[in-house]
């Protein structure tokens, strides 16, 4: 296997990296660098250039990891989980009061929406310093130069993409900002989108097929293009991207057995197509896009002061974020205490699955709704590859020879149906341990250890396809995609009848639950549901009025049962959601620093009476 990219020379950039995320706070696109690290002086050579594109790679490696990860607060606006913290109010539970420009938007006890506009355009500036500056390298030939700004293209078109569905039409700075700029004007989502568009086509004329895992590739880019052409409703050019990755002769699902557990019979394709070992493996051959976290390596080290950390390994904390809180209150039926939170126990529950805050809670939709196969390996729990509560254990040492529970299955009710965990929302739920499963070797219990994380994979690009496809009314082709999918899992295969937007939606909750941003690919869904004026359960939709009425809405509030219901913590916190929640409100101070020019705010949300016609053209 290659090596990993981006060695120690990657460190004066995210030294950068970490200043400019700092200084984003108060000022969210001004340079802030030390001189010995300006572009000027790193700017020079391949080597300065691919130590910046490593700084960029860092920056999209921070949503999936970390203590309140982003991640979470991709996955709370949409059906398939909640914020589950219920002993403190703040979290994103009720949305109406939580989520607004004026609130606390980045911040792990209350929700990251914040963080996604300002690391998308600590990203942005740190592609457009690469960009403007290439030209101007002598030392680098023009056939190094068409890659690394084919490289730069894809970090910059990545977070386009994901704000044009976060937060619609944004401003969209394409040039090196060198001092304090605040005249910025919010730019047409579609404009920007057209734009990622001819970036990428040029990306994939020179970004080679073959790269070090953790560097953009040309298959990563073709990947990303048929995100862009399908938010574009450009659906035969996505079949075309997606289509050449798929038929390129280096990416094939995997289906046979491989890696680090693959003597191991207990265990299969699904369990090892996610151990951290084999996700960078040369042997995996589909992966095409990770974000790289290894164990004492520089990126772990500035992972952790991202994360608010001092520089220690703190890990993915992916377990912490994801499992139930079973360390404590689950009772016995006998009325005593059956679990703890200590490490090392005879029965050491904390060791083998982690201790989890249930931060991160999934719907009954992603533990039940979704699974209609028995056989579907990503839902099995004889091989382990998913956990219920009821699989575990009483493991209270306390209790032992005391109650007749010790070492008996945990259980939700008691002889006389009562409640034996009070707390629900927080500690009693499933979830895909073959996902979650990161071994952690610094935090005892285990919370989440490092990892390798996909970011972009095969089974992805087949789903977009066969997305593609429907749109376009061939329900044969799209089966076939998701079938190919479902196949690999040991699920039976889907008839063309079977096919809608909303069964290709399930698909990738069953695939992709931690991988993809599943607002931002909701979000895009509704935009083209208004766009085309198709149906979604018979309802239909306009541009016009996205605001109040629109798909994404009308989608969780069909399968997420603590909105739907109004769901109330035990701290009397409400599930409540609305339309307007489509889009993410543009923070409040970001509004207020472009002192010279005008941000609209999304509609919904207080200051959107002042907004102006977006452009319809680019103008740095």
């Amino acid at each position: 296997m290659k090596k990993i990219a981006y060695k120690i020379f990657l460190l004066p950039v995210i030294a950068l990296t970490i200043m400019t995320l700092s200084s984003c706070k108060k000022s969210w696109l001004e340079p802030k660098a030390p001189s010995t690290y300006l572009p000027e002086n790193t700017l020079v050579d391949v080597a300065g250039f691919n130590a910046a594109l490593a700084g960029c790679a860092l920056n999209l490696r921070t949503e999936f990891f970390g203590d309140g990860a982003p991640m979470i607060t991709e996955m709370i606006f949409t059906e398939v989980s909640v914020e589950g913290t219920d002993d403190k109010t703040g979290p994103a539970q009720n949305m109406n009061l939580q989520i607004r420009p004026d609130a606390q938007l980045n911040n792990v006890d209350f929700n990251r929406v914040g963080w996604f506009w300002s690391a998308a355009y600590v990203g942005i500036k740190n592609a457009n310093t690469i960009i403007s500056r290439l030209p101007g390298a002598s030392a680098i030939s023009d056939a190094n130069k068409n890659i690394i700004l084919g490289k730069a293209y894809f970090y910059r078109a990545y977070h386009y993409y994901r704000l044009t569905n976060q937060f619609g039409d944004v401003p969209c700075p394409t040039k090196e900002v060198t001092s304090a700029k605040t005249d910025f004007v919010t730019v047409k989502r579609e404009v920007i989108l057209q734009k990622m568009k001819t970036d990428l086509e040029f990306a994939v004329q020179y970004v080679p097929w073959t790269s070090d895992r953790g560097d953009v590739n040309r298959a990563a880019c073709y990947h990303l293009l048929a995100k862009i052409n399908l938010a574009l409703g450009l659906f035969d050019d996505a079949i075309t991207a997606a289509s050449t990755v798929i038929n390129q002769g280096s990416y094939k699902l995997m289906t046979s057995r491989f890696g680090v557990d693959a003597a191991n019979g207990a265990r299969n394709i699904i369990w090892d197509l996610h151990r951290p070992d084999n996700k960078s493996s040369s042997l995996n051959t589909e992966a095409i896009f990770n974000v790289t976290s290894r164990a004492n390596t520089a990126s772990a080290f500035i992972s952790s002061m991202l994360d608010g950390g001092t520089g220690g390994t703190l890990g993915s904390r992916i377990m912490r974020q994801t499992l139930p809180f079973i360390s404590g209150g689950l009772n016995t039926p006998a009325g005593n205490a059956g679990v703890n939170a200590v490490a090392g126990n005879e029965i050491d529950i904390m060791q083998l699955y982690g201790r989890g805050i249930g931060r991160c809670r999934n719907t009954s939709y992603h533990q039940w709704g979704i699974w209609d196969d028995p056989k579907d390996l990503r839902h099995d729990s004889t091989s382990g590859n998913w956990v219920w509560p009821q699989n575990l254990v009483y493991f209270n040492p306390s209790i032992k020879g005391k109650d007749t529970a010790y070492g008996l299955r945990l259980r939700l009710f008691g002889p006389t149906g009562t409640l034996l965990c009070p707390d629900t929302l927080r500690r009693w739920f499933s979830w895909p341990h073959y996902k979650m499963y990161i071994p952690d070797f610094d935090n005892t219990p285990m919370q989440g250890g490092q990892s390798d994380w996909y970011v972009f994979r095969l089974a992805e690009t087949y789903l977009l396809r066969a997305e593609a496809y429907m749109w376009k009314g061939d329900a044969v082709s799209a089966a076939a995609d998701v079938n190919k999918i479902r196949n690999r899992a040991g699920a039976s295969s889907y008839t063309a009848a079977d096919m809608s937007i909303g069964t290709i939606l399930d698909e990738r909750a069953r695939e992709l639950y931690w991988e993809e941003p599943r607002k931002t690919e909701l979000n895009r869904i509704a935009f083209l549901f208004a766009k085309t004026g198709l149906s979604y359960n018979g309802k239909t939709y306009t541009t016009a009025n996205l605001a109040t009425s629109n798909f994404w809405y009308d989608r969780v509030m069909e399968k997420n049962n603590f909105y739907k219901s109004g769901f109330v913590t035990v701290h009397g916190d409400q599930f409540l959601i609305s339309p307007y929640h489509l889009l993410w409100p543009v923070p409040q101070s970001v509004i207020l620093a472009n002192t010279d020019g005008h941000i609209n705010q999304n509609l919904g949300y207080s200051g959107s009476a002042t907004n102006v016609a977006p452009s319809d053209k680019i103008v740095d």
